[in-house]
């Protein structure tokens, strides 16, 4: 059995290290960059309207 690390062990080390190194290193950029966090969702929702089945131009009571 092997107790050496072989070379494509280290290898494979190395290149998990240098990624989880840079998900860190973004990480504490964005938090550092003072920029605020603003949740914004697309208004998927048609508004709430009261339907009216008369006209708007006619009054109740208009020419009687």
């Amino acid at each position: 059995m092997r107790t050496k690390p072989t070379m494509r062990n280290r290898m494979l080390r190395s290149a998990l290290v240098a990624a989880f190194s840079a998900v860190v290193a973004l990480g504490v950029l964005s938090g550092l960059s003072g920029a605020k966090k603003v949740d914004v969702r697309a208004d998927t929702a048609w508004p709430a309207v009261a339907v009216s089945t008369t006209p708007a131009d006619t009054v109740d009571g208009a020419g009687s």
